[in-house]
């Protein structure tokens, strides 16, 4: 719908569950926007468990309050939702469905558009958030990789992926 050519993380997953013979991939989006099109390419997967943490409502309208369903859980958050209500989903949907799940593989969407300084949105996550997410989010499985997406403030977009790089090594 406009932000992506080619879905990185979706031809990832079915590289990962064809060629590298994982069994169960699981894909967290933390993008600001809803993950529509992975969703739409994964949904019914039972390979493959899709969550995207979105601002709801925001574009692209998709992904609102009950439509989890099957392998798909969609987690809206309200504009202006900032560390401690993305720590607060992570804790009481996104880790127990990813554990239920148990997956070979974590790959992350990693959105940076939810900082609290992105033109593009009204969420109001910080460098220590994104760290934080990113700690939480290797802890997940026995291996995680990311996949840079959104994020349109090219002055923080550097911090906010180191930030990242440090939750991720850090577990």
């Amino acid at each position: 719908m406009g932000f992506c050519l080619v879905n990185n993380v979706a031809v990832a997953t079915r590289y990962a569950l064809r060629e590298l013979d994982f069994a169960r991939v699981a894909i967290l989006d933390w993008d600001v926007h809803h993950g529509n099109g992975t969703e739409a390419i994964v949904r019914d997967d039972e390979s493959i468990l899709f969550v995207s943490l979105h601002q709801w409502p925001f574009y692209p309208g998709t992904g609102g309050p009950g439509t989890t369903s099957g392998n798909i859980v969609n987690v809206p958050l309200a504009a202006g939702s900032g560390d401690a209500q993305y720590a607060a989903a992570f804790e009481e949907v996104v880790e127990p469905a990813i554990a239920s799940f148990a997956p070979d593989l974590v790959l992350v969407s990693a959105g940076f558009d939810a900082h609290e300084d992105d033109p593009l949105a009204e969420m109001r996550l910080t460098a220590d958030g994104f760290r934080e997410l990113a700690a939480r989010a290797a802890q997940l499985a026995p291996r995680v990789a990311a996949v840079l997406e959104g994020g349109y403030n090219l002055e923080t977009l550097p911090r906010l992926v180191d930030a990242a790089l440090e939750g991720f090594s850090s577990a």
